[in-house]
């Protein structure tokens, strides 16, 4: 007897379960849990790593990250416009610029900002404006193009029927225009904050005061310091999804409820 389409389909999934419950028993025999303990669980010594790991490590952490994106969020907006301006030398600097910092690794702006302002410029930034600038010059060049969708997205008829009423292009754009591309746009720039706090612990290639230190920083000095393995490690992890959980379940709802989402 021939089996059905909804059988074939309990079959393939009895088959996968079983996969799955295999690998699972296999590394549950092979690993040695005393040595993971030990590694990455050995939370005995850490007491004296807190409460500083919250109160100076995961607050600067969010300290940078906000100022990045903050000034991330005002280029990238200036970009954006740059991009769809009629002058056309507008839109080639942005251009140049969005695909230059595109396309290095962010690393080497923090290097760049790190050592080379003070050579170049005889300035000398501190942590939080090296951290601020970096993140916020890479930040602009994503957030340039993530915006220009947007902008790109809204209606021209609303455009065109704002000008037809009288209303001057720059505040059609601003008025009408530019609230509705960043209610697009949310979902991708909540997904920018999120790599930003990540892109935070970049700063550590530059060096910084004991003050100073975000979570990575202090998650990797705590090897050392407390003799406790990659415990530390795992710690300063476990404070950084403290924010990018929330923020990733923010941007699927924001995702879930936009009104561009197909109906099913």
């Amino acid at each position: 007897m021939a089996m059905t389409t909804r059988d074939r389909a309990r079959v393939s999934l009895g088959i996968q379960a079983g996969i799955f419950l295999a690998i699972v028993i296999v590394l549950a025999v092979l690993v040695d849990w005393s040595a993971i303990r030990n590694s990455f669980f050995s939370i005995e010594n850490l007491g004296p790593m807190f409460p500083e790991i919250i109160t100076v490590g995961l607050f600067n952490t969010v300290k940078y990250t906000v100022v990045g994106f903050i000034f991330g969020l005002l280029g990238g907006t200036l970009l954006a416009l740059m991009r769809m301006s009629s002058f056309p030398v507008y839109r080639w600097v942005a251009t140049g610029y969005i695909e230059f910092f595109r396309g290095i690794p962010a690393i080497l702006v923090f290097i760049a900002l790190g050592f080379g302002a003070s050579l170049a410029f005889g300035v000398n930034l501190s942590t939080l404006q090296i951290a601020g600038s970096a993140l916020a010059i890479v930040a602009s060049a994503y957030i340039a193009e993530t915006l220009r969708a947007g902008l790109q997205a809204v209606p021209k008829g609303q455009i065109e029927a704002a000008r037809a009423l009288g209303m001057p292009a720059w505040r059609a754009m601003v008025t009408i225009q530019i609230p509705q591309a960043f209610r697009i746009v949310l979902p991708p720039l909540t997904n920018e904050a999120i790599l930003l706090t990540k892109d935070s612990s970049l700063i550590f290639v530059v060096g910084m005061a004991g003050g100073a230190a975000e979570l990575t920083k202090m998650g990797r000095d705590g090897i050392n310091i407390y003799q406790a393995g990659l415990t530390p490690l795992v710690i300063a992890g476990f404070c950084y999804l403290l924010l990018t959980v929330p923020l990733s379940l923010l941007a699927r709802r924001m995702e879930h409820r936009s009104p561009r989402r197909p109906k099913k």
